[in-house]
């Protein structure tokens, strides 16, 4: 009867793997092709019938949200854009245009990150159409009247020149005789431009000038977050001040006027995704005003406001700040402003997962495959929790030599439980068990797992990374699900070692757990489950060898008596 279960299940095995592997190429991947042209091409510009869409760079006059209409500028979202043409840049690690009004970025491209594994287009941070809204807005506040500057390009088209570090664009204006300079300082290999407005007053009257920085998206999905079953990565904006290093903000705080400006010397304002974000960081040695707000296209705007700068007649003054557009990288973001690598959201157990991570990456360093950078990483983990994990096993393993007289027991005193439970408790206590020893393995396991799960959720430097034969990017899942199945026959081994329980019911949940684990991590990424993966096999060769030494040993068990 068992061999015609055997025959018949094995089939039926095969089949729903072969549907589940159909299922996932059909519907468990993006579909690249539906994304809009401008977000698909590297060299494509914005749509020209984009709307301006700003309702003003607005800034609070108080301290409170509702007050956030300020001395704004008039709401030119209505104007027409079909006549203007967008200042095309490109750097070897960025593709973006321009809007001469305002100097505005309205889109940026990401050479060095592909939209997908397979595809030549480049991966798309900001845009604006119909699909999504995303924008690094700045402009100057003069005399208190914030206005749209309509600049004049030298040029609508830069190039980073092959042994050239740096690009300027500089965006010219008159603005009722005080001439404005607007620059924009590309580097290369940088993901930070540094803008800067240069003023020259030339009136016989001084005037006042304030800098301010938006960033503005709508509620459109994350496009660099993929099919997952997991916890999903933040979505939304953050602030740092010298007294909040990092603080969240929900766009729907946003909608709801749920955050209250802060006025704070230094920090930074960002929006944050799956591995990339985009940031204003000012000048860290000066008063700024943070503050959010929407716009009259309804989207979220997180922003900040420099100090007001008097610039003498006939005087001149610099204003500037540092836009950051690109991927997740905390060395890149620690050059840019302090704190602005927590948007490495490490969640609650940060302080276990930042130094995996560096151990990680030095690893990485020595083996240069992120793969087996993760192989490695879990075999010192594992040496560095094998005397914890060592005492779980060894308990386990005298229960599960012991078992036989456990039996006994409960049959004994079966129908006296309190008996029997004082019976057990003298047992467990002369054979120096710990019934609860069994749990601890998992116990000490698991905020190391959710750690190692948010550090390889958030490290952009998996994505795409290859590991060995199908495996070609550990940050999805295992398009052939091999290495989930893997994880549950190495849990179902594992669970082989450990004692039944007494429970009927208890030993028919632990049956079950390898399948309910292995159908969650079908959807979890692939560095994830190779950690899972190479976890269970250290820690079954780990079981294996103190439960055959217990088993051995003589003196286990000795001097039990026969009642």
């Amino acid at each position: 009867m068992d061999v015609k279960r055997l025959l018949l299940l094995i089939p039926l095995a095969v089949l729903a793997y072969l549907l589940v592997v159909q299922w996932n190429q059909d519907y468990g991947q993006p579909n690249y092709d539906s994304v809009p042209e401008t977000t698909q091409r590297s060299n494509a510009a914005p749509p020209s019938d984009m709307e301006d869409g700003e309702g003003g760079l607005a800034v609070p006059s108080s301290s409170t949200q509702q007050d956030a209409v300020g001395e704004g500028i008039p709401d030119d979202s209505e104007s027409e854009t079909s006549s203007r043409d967008f200042i095309a840049v490109t750097t070897d690690v960025l593709d973006v245009r321009i809007d001469p009004h305002g100097g505005d970025i309205v889109y940026a491209a990401l050479p060095q990150h592909k939209l997908s594994l397979d595809s030549e287009r480049n991966y798309v941070l900001l845009s604006d159409n119909s699909s999504r809204s995303y924008v690094a807005r700045s402009g100057l506040q003069l005399d208190g009247q914030a206005s749209r500057i309509a600049f004049t390009p030298e040029n609508s088209e830069y190039r980073l020149g092959d042994n050239d570090d740096e690009l300027s664009v500089d965006l010219t204006a008159d603005v009722n005789g005080v001439e404005v300079i607007k620059r924009l300082t590309f580097e290369r290999g940088s993901y930070a431009v540094n803008v800067n407005y240069y003023l020259a007053n030339n009136t016989d009257a001084p005037i006042s000038a304030r800098f301010i920085g938006q960033l503005a998206r709508d509620n459109s999905p994350d496009p660099s977050s993929g099919v997952s079953m997991g916890m999903n990565s933040y979505l939304g904006a953050a602030y740092s001040t010298p007294d909040a290093r990092y603080e969240k903000i929900d766009f729907d705080d946003i909608q709801g006027s749920n955050f209250e400006n802060r006025e704070a010397q230094g920090g930074w304002i960002a929006i944050i995704q799956h591995y990339f974000v985009s940031a204003w960081a000012p000048q860290q040695d000066q008063q700024n005003l943070y503050y959010v707000t929407t716009d009259s296209s309804n989207r979220n705007v997180v922003a900040f406001a420099g100090p007001t700068s008097s610039v003498a007649a006939e005087g001149e003054a610099t204003l500037g700040a540092t836009l950051y557009m690109g991927p997740k990288v905390q060395d890149y973001l620690e050059q840019v402003a302090p704190n602005l690598r927590l948007t490495v959201d490490y969640g609650w157990l940060w302080f276990i997962a930042n130094p995996l991570f560096w151990l990680l990456d030095k690893i990485h360093d020595v083996v240069g495959n992120w793969g087996w950078s993760i192989v490695l990483l879990t075999v010192l983990v594992k040496t560095v929790l094998f005397p914890l994990s060592a005492k779980a096993y060894k308990s386990m393993a005298r229960m599960r030599k012991l078992g036989p007289e456990m039996q006994r027991l409960k049959e004994m005193y079966g129908d006296d439980r309190q008996k029997m439970s004082q019976e057990m408790m003298k047992f467990y206590q002369k054979e120096k068990i710990n019934p609860l020893g069994g749990c601890l393995p998992i116990v000490i396991q698991m905020p190391v797992f959710i750690a190692l799960y948010w550090m390889l959720l958030e490290s952009v430097e998996l994505r795409h990374a290859p590991f060995m034969f199908w495996i070609q990017d550990l940050s999805v899942k295992d398009p052939l699900f091999i290495l989930p199945i893997l994880m549950g026959i190495s849990m179902f081994v594992q669970q082989m070692l450990n004692p039944t329980p007494p429970d009927p019911m208890q030993a028919k949940i632990m049956k079950m757990l390898p399948i309910i684990f292995t159908f969650f991590f079908l959807w979890f990424p692939a560095g994830l489950v190779i950690y899972w993966v190479v976890n269970n096999i250290i820690s079954v060769a780990q079981q294996y060898y103190i439960t055959r030494k217990i088993e051995n040993d003589p003196n286990v068990g000795k001097g039990l008596k026969t009642k």
